[in-house]
């Protein structure tokens, strides 16, 4: 999960076919394949699972997996109507900045946070290096990924910190462990597996994890909804059955996470770049779905959808509550 915009090109989803979905979904109901955008990062799990494990198939769905470059392509395409929904990993930002382009786009099914203690956002620096926190940053070369929503978080980062005038340069995500090594900057705000990578490759260590929770929510262990798995709302009103189907499919590979975290975490090999000892030593994020939402968890959301707002990344508020599914 993660919020970097890669300005890789990638291969657009097809558009849906007319087969016939299984008959676990309403005999009226016909919603051919089911086209599911992913950003290939660990906190894309879940779809990974309901897809390696046959879970959608067991519901008698058509769900075709599509790998997307970045967050902002999955966006592109579920405005264009090439996606049905996304899987969990996909920026919550990037489906702000949709539903804003495109009012009622789409609903929430589960989001991903994160914080201190689940791991994902992250300031790194050099093994060796003196910086003892990120106070110690003034006047230092730091890096965040690229995109106003990456800019204005380590931007915000640094000035909660007592940085004064924060200097940041926007980097692609994969070139911050060695943009360290090489000594193009001293530190970066970066999303795992970044910071595993670094540490194995005894490159990196990680100065603090959960940054966005303490410093732009207030508590580190605050949970900062920074992905999301979404379904397109065109698609729920035409196929409430097989919208259920779905999310129940994708409840039971959540669970799964829940249950055996260990076990099921040999399905990130093959759809992200995590293989090998990382595959047991990336942390995951944790899972809330649209009916685990507590009123805390909305206010913590919303909270960090009005920060995008206050640092201009939006260009109107945004109502969480609003976009989460309900259903019918």
């Amino acid at each position: 999960m993660a919020i970097a915009a890669h300005g890789c090109t990638q291969p657009q989803a097809q558009l849906p076919s007319q087969s016939t979905a299984g008959a676990a979904t309403s005999s009226s109901e016909n919603p051919g394949k089911i086209s599911i955008g992913f950003w290939p990062v660990a906190a894309g799990l879940p779809l990974f699972i309901a897809e390696k494990q046959g879970y959608f198939k067991d519901a008698g769905l058509d769900v075709e997996v599509v790998k997307f470059a970045s967050a902002n392509q999955i966006a592109e395409s579920l405005i264009a109507g090439r996606l049905q929904g996304t899987g969990n990993g996909v920026a919550s930002g990037a489906l702000g900045l949709s539903e804003i382009a495109s009012p009622g786009l789409f609903k929430i099914i589960a989001a991903n946070p994160s914080n201190v203690d689940h791991k994902l956002e992250q300031v790194i620096v050099a093994k060796d290096s003196p910086i003892q926190s990120i106070a110690d940053l003034n006047g230092k070369k730091f890096a965040s990924g690229p995109g106003a929503q990456n800019l204005a978080i380590a931007q915000a980062i640094l000035a909660k910190a007592g940085v004064s005038d924060p200097q940041v340069q926007q980097l692609e995500i994969r070139q911050h462990v060695a943009a360290i090594e090489s000594g193009q900057i001293d530190a970066a705000y970066t999303l795992e597996p970044t910071g595993t990578v670094g540490e194995v490759k005894g490159i990196t260590r990680v100065l603090e994890y959960g940054v966005v929770s303490k410093y732009i929510l207030g508590n580190p262990k605050a949970p900062w909804f920074g992905g999301a798995a979404a379904l397109s709302s065109e698609f729920i009103e035409q196929y409430p059955s097989t919208t259920k189907t779905y999310i129940e499919a994708y409840r039971r590979a959540i669970q799964d996470i829940r249950d055996n975290p260990d076990e099921v975490r040999q399905h990130l090999v093959g759809y992200t770049a995590i293989e090998g000892e990382l595959v047991q030593k990336v942390p995951l994020v944790a899972y809330t779905l649209y009916d685990e939402f507590k009123p805390e968890d909305v206010d913590y959301f919303q909270k960090f959808f009005d920060f995008m707002s206050d640092k201009k990344v939006f260009t109107k508020q945004v109502d969480v509550a609003s976009l989460l599914y309900k259903p019918a």
